[in-house]
């Protein structure tokens, strides 16, 4: 076995040594075999089954300035590393290694003394041996990671019953969202139709938040104005743009660590949950009864003007 091919199998701190300076290398903390079980992968057998992941780290930092006197506050803890990997995996439920891996670096990178991080990420359960990516992420090659107190957009949210939705007073309804300068997201319920029943709690589950998506396309044909959107990235855009988003709720909802206990068809206890998630200023029920929350609520009539 050649010394490239060996070193693509070797644990990331001798990829890291591999790959360092020849005259000094840098200094370097290490995680190793650090295990965590995760419900993540994009086919639909690996969705809500917990799989283990193993998670090998090597950050390559400044060396300290000045003697560290044994001072736990000079160094780039151990902590950086297993926080980094539990908020990511605590974020959202992740289709790809990929994209974990690459959140996990820009969220180390973030630390003051992190120069590089090697990013090892393996399935130990989806075949007779470890399925895994690598990544190589130094500081200022990609963007930095979004921190927590960045400022994001703050919705109105506004939920429609499906008179309000056939309501003679929707262009109204929109036209006062964009008059308030506020950034709107419309929620709906299913239509008033027949469903399937499947008689299985995670199929009709899933039936249930596609004939909510049904209808918000419904209301989407309504009026030009109501933009179908389904992922977190689509609604931020939006809300910073200007555009009124109809939330279609199933990404998000199957893709939630912590997701909503209410079912898909309690439309308005749905919409309280997503609101929370959206960190709204408020909730306007139109046809609705204000559902338990901790934001703001306002019940209105199908047809009222908020």
């Amino acid at each position: 076995m050649t010394t490239d091919i060996r070193l693509a199998f070797e644990h990331p701190s001798a990829r890291a040594e591999a790959a360092g300076q020849p005259n000094r290398p840098p200094d370097r903390i290490s995680l190793r075999d650090h295990e965590v079980d995760a419900d993540i992968g994009a086919f639909q057998q690996e969705r809500g089954r917990q799989q283990r992941l193993a998670f090998n780290v090597v950050v390559e930092v400044i060396p300290p300035g000045r003697p560290l006197d044994d001072d736990v506050d000079r160094i780039l803890s151990y902590d950086t590393i297993t926080e980094a990997i539990a908020h990511e995996l605590a974020e959202e439920r992740l289709n790809l290694l990929e994209t974990l891996a690459q959140r996990i670096a820009d969220r180390i990178l973030l630390a003051e003394q992190a120069l590089r991080v090697f990013v090892r990420i393996e399935k130990l359960d989806r075949g007779p041996g470890a399925l895994g990516v690598e990544i190589v992420r130094a500081r200022g090659e990609t963007p930095p990671a979004m921190s927590d107190e960045d400022d994001l957009p703050h919705p109105r949210v506004v939920y429609l019953c499906n008179d309000a939705v056939m309501s003679t007073t929707l262009c109204a309804i929109l036209d006062a969202l964009e008059a308030g300068g506020q950034p709107a997201i419309l929620c709906v319920g299913a239509a008033d139709t027949p469903r399937p029943e499947t008689g299985h709690a995670m199929t009709q589950r899933r039936i249930d938040l596609l004939a909510v998506e049904q209808n918000a396309w419904v209301l989407a044909a309504r009026d030009p104005r109501c933009v179908v959107v389904a992922t977190r990235t689509e609604l931020d855009w939006a809300m910073k743009h200007g555009q009124i988003s109809v939330w279609a709720p199933s990404k998000i909802v199957l893709d939630a660590v912590d997701g909503p206990s209410a079912s898909p068809r309690d439309a308005a206890a749905l919409s309280a949950w997503f609101a929370e998630l959206m960190q709204a200023t408020e909730l306007v029920m139109l046809g609705a009864p204000a559902p338990a929350t901790d934001l703001p609520v306002r019940a209105l009539a199908a047809g009222a003007v908020p």
